[in-house]
């Protein structure tokens, strides 16, 4: 291992703008590692070994710490390094290594350089990234009237937000595109998302933040921040969990953040799509036997801005094998499938919970006998929406649901069998 591995923060005002402790840990350094526009800022009096990161980066920093064993190393970074930078990747590394944690030497970040420009207050400013993930994450943080800061992946992300924006009825939003921030040539190009790019002729700088005062087109859809989403907000055959019933689903759910969901019998992927729009680190597999559904579930995730939802396409339980262990699993159809109840029962840690939806009589005693086995709470949901009626109006009801919910208590055993369940499918 390297003798001691520092990260720099370094922004768009290069050399001159680093403190003196960061000027002189590159100068001692014996290793540079960083992008090439990173490298190309320090001067002549940085005598260590450059190296530019090669692509993919992270499979290659093992090696690169082993090959220069023994020497001070420094690494480049964009602003602060802990802040969607190198400096979490390297910590995880060599504490996967079991290495000291890396000196980290921060530098303003580009969002404090923006929320200083535009007057924002930073606690208040939300952030996305978009360097290395997919655009359609963004969507799951528009909001009329809120604030939002996107890191560009590069030149071209101005106009992919500004198309995402249009597309998704937020047209009207004020965008002001920052680029290189803190630096000699700093400057601001600003517009809307329905007339994109300002001027014909203009040309975006790779080193841009984008700044969205979001603003919901009136003939737009609105999608909360809760779960219950509007049915149209989905694109689907018939096979969805409505409304009022998923939001009872995820309640019982209770989804906290960091948590996974298996959502088995996805149909549309709304249960998993909701779990994972409660909060960033939310995770979902859904898992869906028919190939159709299972690729209108992943255009769904993306349209409603969780690209990262996992679908699997394949029958349960067969298509739960080697699965990561889930926090929650719900089960909105094939509860009769012979094994279904108890592969999920069994994949579950103790404290996880289980949430099972049916409107077939069969399902509904199977629900009652594992009700009866293991507790929980079972319920019916009815709903019911007024609809005319010659002149007037009435009810018509949906028909009612069943849930069965359960969280697994530590050492629970099944009353037939005595046998200690909780086998988990899956590595965690």
């Amino acid at each position: 291992m390297p003798a001691r591995v520092t990260v720099v923060g370094i922004g768009a005002d290069g050399w001159d703008g680093l403190p003196a402790v960061s000027q002189e840990a590159l100068r001692s350094a014996g290793t540079l590692i960083g992008g090439a526009r990173q490298l190309g800022l320090l001067p002549a009096e940085c005598p260590g070994e450059r190296i530019a990161w090669p692509s993919p980066l992270r499979p290659a920093v093992p090696g690169l710490l082993a090959a220069h064993a023994g020497r001070e190393v420094c690494v480049l970074a964009s602003g602060d390094p802990m802040f969607h930078g190198i400096g979490r990747t390297l910590a995880e590394v060599l504490g996967e290594l079991g290495a000291a944690p890396p000196r980290v030497l921060p530098h303003p970040s580009s969002v404090s350089y923006a929320c200083a420009r535009l007057g924002w207050p930073v606690e208040e400013t939300e952030v996305v990234t978009l360097v290395g993930r997919p655009l359609a994450g963004l969507s799951a943080a528009l909001h009329d009237g809120r604030r939002l800061l996107v890191l560009s992946a590069g030149a071209e992300t101005p106009a992919q937000v500004a198309g995402l924006l249009r597309e998704r009825g937020f047209g009207p939003t004020r965008m002001r595109v920052l680029e290189q921030l803190g630096g000699s040539r700093e400057r601001q190009a600003e517009g809307t998302a329905a007339d994109w790019p300002p001027t014909a002729s203009d040309r975006t700088d790779p080193l841009n933040v984008i700044a969205l005062d979001c603003v919901r087109a009136p003939d737009a859809l609105r999608l909360a921040a809760a779960p219950g989403l509007p049915d149209d907000a989905y694109e689907h055959d018939g096979q969805l969990t409505k409304r009022h019933v998923r939001a009872a689903t995820l309640a019982a759910l209770a989804p906290a953040p960091g948590e996974l969901l298996w959502d088995i019998g996805g149909g549309s992927g709304s249960i998993g799509i909701e779990w994972m729009r409660t909060h960033r680190t939310c995770r979902a597999v859904a898992v869906e036997r028919d190939a159709v559904r299972a690729g209108r579930i992943a255009r769904n995730a993306d349209a409603l801005g969780v690209p990262a939802l996992r679908v699997v396409t394949g029958r349960a339980p067969d298509a739960l094998a080697g699965l990561p262990v889930p926090d929650a699993v719900f089960i909105g159809g094939g509860l009769t499938a012979p094994g279904l109840l108890e592969a999920c029962w069994a994949a579950l840690p103790p404290g996880g919970r289980l949430v099972a939806n049916t409107v077939t009589l069969e399902s509904e005693a199977l629900l009652a006998d594992w009700y009866r086995r293991h507790g929980g709470d079972l319920v019916r949901l009815a709903v019911a929406h007024a609809v005319p009626v010659g002149g007037f109006t009435g009810w018509r009801q949906a028909m009612p649901v069943t849930q069965w919910s359960v969280t697994k208590r530590p050492e629970t055993k099944d009353s037939e069998t005595e046998e200690p369940v909780g086998t988990a499918l899956g590595d965690r």
